[in-house]
């Protein structure tokens, strides 16, 4: 009798993505991070402290766009890691600090019956780049950005202790300014506030 190979199913809640991309995304390794972009399986260590450090003080700087208080701006909703999942695939991608200004966040995102992501584009993203996450920061992610209309994508490195700020104009991503050191810049979005780079450095 002749042996048939059967091949894996098509998972119903990814129906455009290879079996095999689903079935390494759902079973990654705990000690690594999975992202699907434009179709592939990206697996990437977790984030050094240092990385993981740079993300958290630059959340608790942004505090006022997400949860003003007196005058403060206000007007955003700020995530630490969402999934995302953007696109005909989709993309699966979990940016490190994502944001979205409040009249376009999704009012049942917050209920107990709500789906674990996203699938409306942020307005501004931050990747804390390391080594091992650079260059599809750089590339893949910059272009998906790009598709989904993300107004405004910044580029942290701990590392060489920069801040670059990207603004989407047209269809591309045009260099605002990029800060470094210790200085006490206005970067947009959020040019309403002073943020002080020295304090994402620092212990």
């Amino acid at each position: 009798m002749m042996s048939m190979t059967v091949a894996p199913a098509l998972d119903p809640r990814f129906p455009n993505l290879r079996p095999e991309v689903v079935e390494g995304y759902l079973h990654a390794p705990e000690h690594m991070t999975a992202e699907v972009l434009d179709g592939e399986l990206v697996v990437m260590p977790r984030p050094r402290p240092r990385h993981a450090h740079g993300a958290t003080r630059l959340t608790g700087r942004l505090r006022p766009f997400c949860d003003p208080e007196g005058d403060e701006p206000g007007g955003w909703v700020i995530l630490v890691e969402p999934e995302l999942h953007l696109g005909p695939l989709p993309d699966i991608v979990d940016p490190d600090l994502a944001g979205w200004r409040r009249e376009r966040f999704p009012r049942d995102a917050f209920n107990d019956d709500a789906p674990a992501f996203l699938a409306v584009a942020p307005d501004w993203v931050c990747e804390v780049l390391s080594p091992s996450t650079e260059v599809v920061d750089r590339t893949t992610k910059m272009r998906i950005w790009r598709r989904e209309r993300v107004g405004h994508v910044w580029l942290l490195s701990p590392t060489l202790k920069t801040l670059e700020v990207y603004r989407l104009d047209g269809e591309r991503y045009t260099l605002v300014d990029t800060f470094e050191g210790v200085a006490r810049v206005k970067a947009e979005p959020f040019d309403a506030l002073e943020l002080d780079l020295a304090a994402l450095w620092s212990l």
